[in-house]
Formats: C-alpha cells, structure tokens, sequence
C-alpha cells in the first residue's frame, strides 16, 4: 500500500461514460453551459529584453513597464507615452481593442510571469541585439505554432547597436534555423545579409490582403533608410508572401515586407526598423521619423500587421494563415512523460509513483488523495485559433476513494475554462468520490466557442478533512481542425 503522506485506497464504483464532446453525463457530474465567447481584446506584447534600446534605438511603446498605461491611461497624442514606438503603441491603445504590455526579461510560455508568451496573442520583436536562449527560441516558436501571432522586425546587416557580436540578421535568422522546434526554414524565408541605404518599397496589388487593405488603412509604400530584405522559400512554406518588394524586384527575392505561417499561427516580417520609428524618444538618442514619413504608408502598415497577427484582421484571401486552421494537438507534455514541463502543477500532482497507475508511460497527474483537507491544481494555457471549428478536450480519469456514501461528495474535481486574467469562463464538469470506478474512462468537451482566444485549463481537486479521493488523470488532448 503505497502513500504521498496518508494511505490511499481505491474504491471500485459504477461509472458512466461522459459522452465525447459532452454529449453523455458521468453520474454526479455536473456539466456547465455552453460558455460565452467573451469580448475580444488583442493582447500584444512587445519585446525589451534584448537590447532594443541599445545605442540610438529606443524600440519601446512607453517606458512605463510592463504597463504602459502607468505613463498615462488615456493617451490621446504619441507624446503623452514616451518612446520611439509610442506613435504604434497610442494608435493600438486608442482603438479600445487591444491590451499592450512590455517584456523587459526571459520570453517564456507556458509560465506563470504575467509577460508569459501564453496570455497574447502576438509577440513584437523590434529589431532585437542579444541572442535568444534555447529555452527562448523554443518558448517563441511553440508559442506561433499553437496560434500565436510574430511580427519580427530587423536592421540592415552590421547595425550591432550593444557591439556584442550579433545584429538582427543574424538573431532573427538564429531563431528560425537553429531552435528544438522546427529549425527546418519553419517560415518559408531567410534574411539577406544586406545594408539597402535606401528606397521606398512597393505593395503588390491584391485588394483582398488584410495587411495591405485593412482597418487602419490602405497600403502602398513603406520605407528603407538602411535595412535589408528576405528571400522567400515557398517550397518549405507555402504560405510565405511577399506584400511589399524593393524597387526593381519581385517573387521570391527582395522582400522587404511579408506574411507566412507556421502551426496554427501567423508570422509577419518587416526589413527595417526605421519604418516603425516615430523620431520621438527618451533624450539623448538620435531617432528618424519614418512612421510619418510622406512619401510611405508605414503606420497602417504596421497597424493593419498588427490586427492580422493577433486575429483581427479580415481573414478573406489574405496572407499566409488567413482565416485557417491548421490540425494540430495543442497541448504540450499531453501526457506527462517529461514530468513537471509546460503544466503548471501543485507540488507532487506530476508524478511516476507507483501509488497509482499511469494509463500509458510511466508519468500522470495524481491530484489529492492524502485523507485530509486538500486542493490540488493542474493547469495549461492554450490557445485556440480563431479559424478552427473544432476544438476537442479529452483527458482520461480514473477516481479512487475511501468514501463509502453513495449519496453525498465529499471531494470534487472541477474541469474549468478560465482567462488570462482567472477569471472562470465556464465550468466543462465537475467529479467526485461518488464517480469512484476501477480503470480510466475519457472524457471529452467540445471547446469550439473559445476559438481566436487564449485560455487556460484547469482541473481543481478538492479533499475533504478525512477519508481520501485521488483523482487521477493522463492522455490529455486538445485536437483543433
């Protein structure tokens, strides 16, 4: 007889099937109604913990962090926030659709820090100066395949601002070739090692292209004053496209300006930083004022980029990911084999005891079933793309108790949805010592109504004071199409 502190017991009960896509009911389960699609709001975070103020650059929205709204809540004019990406993060900010934030450390996912790549919808990379880590580049590239939104922008080649060794070129490229998750040209693009001094690159005509065409605007030019461009692959990556090229070029080389694809996610590339730079900063760097200048179209470029890569751009025949879905399983470590990664847990929930049985492998989810008054959690952020109709749930449960009452539960597990900020969204079911059976049995739910919204999942045990339940739980999936 195996304990974490106390004896557990298994008690073997009758047990109904929960029907796939919550169709069945588990007895003593209680399954919540179909939850709201709450408002939407686009979460973008931009990135300052790579050098983005190094020398003259100044690539933030405020230097209020990670809050910009803590420099001013209502900002009606760029200066009211004080940065060389303020123009950008005011424009955002003014809508009344869009929740900014600045990153200032490690970029993670599936953390618990409130900059964690889980809680956005899409990451901004403003021409970054320090290599990311191998647990960076994997937290970016897991983010973008599980839906998620990258905008990377670069510099010209040598534009090494922290004199450290690398420029843009040479990390975003690092990102895309060298990381655990798909270093096989994930994109469909590579970035040419090149100093372009200057030009104004033309937008391809397509009428139907959200970024060229969206809700800040139409899009005609953008501007090069020291930058370079990329040369496309679609071979590897079908959805890469072009949408603006430097004078004189076409097709798969000199793109200054493109959209591709990756998982469930979408990816947005832009050849210069000077484009996003408002000339306005904190004091004492030297900044150029291309978001305004008028011989381009840069600030609904990179608006209408914006809205596209969190979501909200027009999904009608637009760029790579446009209005898709990719099939996919979406959550990480699904079935706990490496242990106590991606979940986020209760100490000792994530375990290989021999107390209780995995299903398959040698890891599972052990939650309660000490005998005494307890709560365990077990949770994962996913998100949902807004392109899929099917979203299904499924986890295997297996529950063993020392309750002898075939009437009343005295321990629960609840199956909840909740936000980015907590709050619950909806309760998918609830189990107890009185759903008590030998062996697992799946259970599935139907998640559609969350699409284009990042939530997490969470499971809470709850144990009464005397007499265990352990609730026990492998093989999750999330399976979108």
């Amino acid at each position: 007889m195996l304990t974490r502190s106390r004896t557990r017991h298994r008690l073997a009960t009758a047990l109904a099937v929960f029907g796939l896509l919550g169709t069945g009911a588990a007895l003593q389960a209680t399954a919540g109604a179909t939850p709201a699609h709450a408002a939407t709001t686009h979460r973008v975070l931009f990135d300052d913990g790579h050098a983005e103020e190094a020398g003259n650059a100044d690539w933030i929205i405020s230097t209020s962090k990670p809050d910009p709204l803590g420099q001013d809540s209502t900002p009606s004019a760029e200066t009211d926030w004080t940065g060389a990406l303020s123009s950008w993060g005011v424009a955002l900010q003014k809508t009344g659709s869009y929740s900014l934030k600045t990153a200032t450390s490690a970029l993670t996912y599936g953390g618990s820090s409130s900059t964690d790549l889980s809680n956005f919808d899409t990451l901004v990379l403003p021409e970054p100066n320090t290599l990311f880590t191998s647990a960076e580049k994997t937290a970016i590239m897991t983010f973008v395949k599980n839906g998620g939104g990258l905008f990377m922008i670069s510099d010209h080649t040598g534009a090494d601002r922290n004199n450290d060794g690398y420029d843009a070129v040479e990390i975003l490229n690092d990102l895309m070739t060298n990381n655990s998750v798909d270093s096989t040209d994930p994109f469909g693009f590579s970035i040419d090692s090149l100093s372009i001094s200057s030009d104004y690159p033309s937008a391809i005509s397509d009428s139907t292209d959200p970024v060229l065409h969206g809700s800040f605007g139409n899009v005609s030019k953008s501007l090069i004053a020291s930058g370079t461009t990329a040369t496309l692959k679609p071979a590897d990556n079908s959805a890469v496209k072009g949408l603006l090229y430097r004078t004189g070029y076409s097709g798969n080389t000199g793109a200054f300006f493109l959209t591709s694809a990756f998982g469930s996610g979408r990816v947005a590339f832009w050849g210069d930083s000077s484009p996003i730079d408002d000339g306005t900063g904190q004091s004492g760097n030297t900044l150029y004022d291309g978001w305004n200048d008028s011989g381009a179209t840069n600030a609904a470029l990179a608006l209408n980029a914006t809205a596209w890569l969190a979501g909200a751009g027009s999904s009608s025949g637009g760029g790579g990911g446009s209005g898709t879905c990719t099939a996919a399983q979406l959550l990480g470590n699904n079935g706990f084999e490496s242990g106590s990664t991606t979940w986020s847990a209760s100490s000792g929930v994530i375990t290989n005891s021999t107390g209780e049985s995995a299903r398959s492998g040698s890891y599972y989810a052990w939650l309660d079933g000490y005998g005494s008054a307890t709560t365990d959690t077990l949770s994962q952020s996913v998100t949902i793309p807004s392109g899929c109709t099917t979203a299904a749930l499924s986890f295997y449960l297996h529950v063993d108790t020392a309750e002898t009452s075939t009437s009343t539960a005295y321990d629960t597990l609840k199956v909840q949805v909740l936000n980015s900020s907590g709050t619950v969204l909806g309760t998918l079911a609830t189990y107890s010592n009185l759903n008590a059976a030998s062996g697992y049995t799946q259970r599935s739910f139907n998640l559609a109504s969350y699409a284009g919204q990042t939530v997490t999942l969470k499971f809470t045990g709850t144990e009464g004071s005397t007499l265990q339940t352990s609730f026990v739980i492998d093989d999750t999936a999330l399976n979108v199409s």
